[in-house]
This record gives structure tokens, sequence and C-alpha cells, in this order.
């Protein structure tokens, strides 16, 4: 695999992610509101993600397999995971509290646009993997798999910054 140092910087920045969420996590004392909960819980398991997706390559390469192969795996790896942490994620009583909260809160504007880049970011991953496994562009599955492991990233990154200017906001009347 020929972008092993690339694979493995990324890797080392989602860690980043994950420690900073842990931080938060811990600094405020455990967060207790579903608000707090769900977006610290979002941003480790995107880091996580994207720590195995960086990851995934570079070991699999090492068992002398074809570049397209390395990919595939790779890439089956990563959905299967990323549908994981979504299930869990979805299914957690924190998410369906501060899901209902937030969509009494917050404009409808704003939720339209926040699902329509999470749509794009989901989706444009989810193609990638897809056409990296049926094999529809074989000299661009480099370039796709690094760019789901940078949208998850971007996602990871996306959610803590949202958790960071969501702490400790005033409590409306």
């Amino acid at each position: 695999m020929q972008d092993t140092e690339l694979f493995m910087s990324l890797a080392e920045i989602a860690g980043v992610f994950v420690g900073f969420g842990a931080l938060i996590a811990v600094r405020s004392g455990g967060a207790g509101e579903p608000q707090e909960v769900t977006p610290m819980r979002v941003v480790v398991g995107l880091g996580m993600l994207t720590v195995v997706a960086a990851l995934a390559p570079v070991v699999i390469g090492r068992y002398d397999l074809g570049d397209h192969e390395v990919l595939v795996m790779s890439s089956v790896l990563v959905a299967i995971a990323f549908a994981v942490l979504w299930f869990v994620h979805v299914r957690s009583p924190e998410y369906r509290t501060a899901r209902a909260i937030v969509m009494e809160t917050r404009p409808t504007i704003q939720s339209a646009l926040e699902n329509a880049a999470s749509l794009l970011i989901v989706g444009g991953s989810a193609l990638a993997l897809v056409a990296i496994v049926l094999g529809v562009a074989p000299e661009l599955e480099a370039a796709l798999y690094l760019t789901v492991v940078v949208l998850l990233l971007v996602l990871a990154a996306w959610t803590l910054l949202w958790l960071v200017f969501m702490q400790r906001r005033p409590a409306s009347a």
C-alpha cells in the first residue's frame, strides 16, 4: 500500500478527536444531559472508526495482497463497523431523547441543512465503499478510500465542533 504514512497520520489525527471527546466527557464530570452524551459518543465513535479505517489498509496490506483486495477488505470492514456504530447509536435512549429535544428547539432550516450535509457525507462514503467493493473504477479505488477516511474525520471534527459550541449553554425559560 503506497499511502501508509498518510493513513498513519490520519489515524493520529483521529486519535486526537477521540482524546478530546473523552477529555470533554471527563472534564464535565460525566455529562448527564442527553444533548451532551450523544455527541460525545459520536465524536469518540467516529474517531475510533476513522482510526480503524486508516489503519485497516496498512495492516491488511502486510499480508502480501494486491491493492484491490486490500481496499475491498478494508471497505467491507469500515462498512460493517459504521453500520454497527450507527445501529448502537440510534438504539440508545440518550439519542432518542436528544433527538426529540433538538427537533423541538432547532430551527427547521438548520435541521434541514445539517441533515443534507450528513446525507452527503454518509451517502458519499457509502457510495465510495460500494464502488470499491464492486470494482467499478479500479483506477480510483485508492482515492475513493482515502476520501472515505477523510470524510469520516470531517464528520468527527464537525461533531466535536458542535459539541464544544453546545457546552454550557444557558437553559431556556
